[in-house]
C-alpha cells in the first residue's frame, strides 16, 4: 500500500500541512518514502505512527515531548525504559485531566438536574391548575 499525502491526510483526519509539519519537525519514526516522481508515499507503518502522534497530541503531549519520544524510537533498542517513563508520565497527566473533566461534567449534570426539576415542577403546576401563576421558574 502506498498513499499520497492527500490520501494519508484523509485517512488520518489530519491536514496535508500537518503531515508535512510532522515530517519536517522530526516527529516521524522514519523518513516518509518518496515515489519516483518525488511525492511522499505513505505506508501502513507511517499511518500507524501518525495515528499515535495524533493521539499523543490530542491528549496534551507537548511537541517537544513527542519529538523526544520519536527520537528514542528512532534510536532503536536499549532505551525502552526511557520510553516507558515518558509514556507513564504522560498517562498520569491524562488521568489528571480526565479526573478534572469528570468533576466539570458532574457540575454540569448537577445544573441539568436542577433545571429539569424546575421545568418538570413548572409544567406539572401549569398542567394541574391551568394557572400560570403557580409555575415559577427562575
Amino acid at each position: 500500500m502506498s498513499l499520497t499525502i492527500a490520501e494519508a491526510a484523509e485517512q488520518t483526519g489530519l491536514t496535508a500541512h500537518t503531515l508535512r509539519y510532522y515530517e519536517r519537525d522530526g516527529l516521524m519514526r522514519t523518513p516518509v518514502r518518496r515515489s519516483a516522481s518525488g511525492h511522499r508515499a505513505y505506508d501502513e507503518a507511517d499511518l500507524s505512527w501518525i495515528t499515535l502522534i495524533a493521539k499523543l497530541r490530542a491528549t496534551g503531549m507537548p511537541i517537544r515531548v513527542v519529538k523526544q519520544y520519536a527520537a528514542l524510537v528512532r534510536t532503536g533498542t536499549g532505551n525502552e525504559a526511557e520510553r516507558l517513563d515518558l509514556l507513564r508520565a504522560h498517562r498520569e497527566h491524562v488521568l489528571r485531566q480526565l479526573a478534572e473533566m469528570r468533576s466539570h461534567l458532574g457540575a454540569i449534570d448537577h445544573k441539568i438536574d436542577l433545571y429539569e426539576g424546575l421545568t418538570s415542577s413548572a409544567l406539572q403546576g401549569v398542567d394541574s391548575s391551568h394557572d400560570d401563576t403557580t409555575a415559577t421558574a427562575s
